[in-house]
């Protein structure tokens, strides 16, 4: 994957963390730095260490299908980002009832938003990633693109409040990054090799 893409990527996969974000500030309705900063970096920290955790995992078993590798990393992503499209046009009140000052609650929604990011380290892994040295810029990115969007996330929900979320269809957008990434790797995959 080149550069664009993994940024690109990052920034498809951060979508959640900003649309839960957004809730999130709206919940606080001021700034608050203390948990602002925990929230942002819990999502941050998960979204880099679930890829690395689903890289390692399929790392040991990726040599077995080489042929179809690039079937299987197309259709992770174009399951995670059709899901994202999907759920971007339920119709949901975008007021939500939890506490984003709770430690526990930001460990959750941070591990809940970060289960992409799992599936995506399986296609990195499939993708021919073989080294730690390999895979720790693109975990490093998503890790400082997801803390970025979700501290705008939260500004905007604090500022903006409900109308912003449903304005910039956050999990769209997202979704159809994924899915043209997907794509790509498949076409590359079998008319450029």
């Amino acid at each position: 994957m080149t550069g664009l893409e993994i940024w690109l990527l990052a920034i498809g996969l951060a979508m959640d963390c900003f649309a839960v974000s957004i809730a999130s500030g709206i919940i606080l309705k001021r700034v608050r730095m203390r948990p602002m900063l925990i929230m942002a970096l819990a999502f941050g920290f998960f979204q880099a260490l679930m890829p690395l955790l689903g890289w390692i995992g399929a790392s040991f078993f990726s040599h077995l299908i080489e042929n179809i590798d690039h079937w299987i990393a197309f259709a992770i992503l174009a399951f995670l980002g059709g899901r994202m499209v999907l759920e971007s046009f339920k119709d949901e009140d975008c007021r939500h009832e939890f506490d984003p000052t709770s430690l526990k609650v930001v460990s959750a929604l941070a591990v809940a938003t970060s289960i992409d990011a799992l599936a995506v380290g399986v296609s990195f892994a499939f993708l021919g990633v073989r080294s730690f040295s390999s895979i720790l810029p693109s975990i490093g990115i998503i890790g400082f693109v997801s803390f970025a969007l979700s501290f705008v996330g939260l500004m905007f929900g604090i500022r903006f409040g409900c109308g912003i979320a449903r304005k910039l269809r956050a999990e769209l957008w997202g979704g159809v990054i994924l899915i043209i990434i997907g794509t790509k790797i498949l076409i590359e995959h079998l008319f450029c090799s």
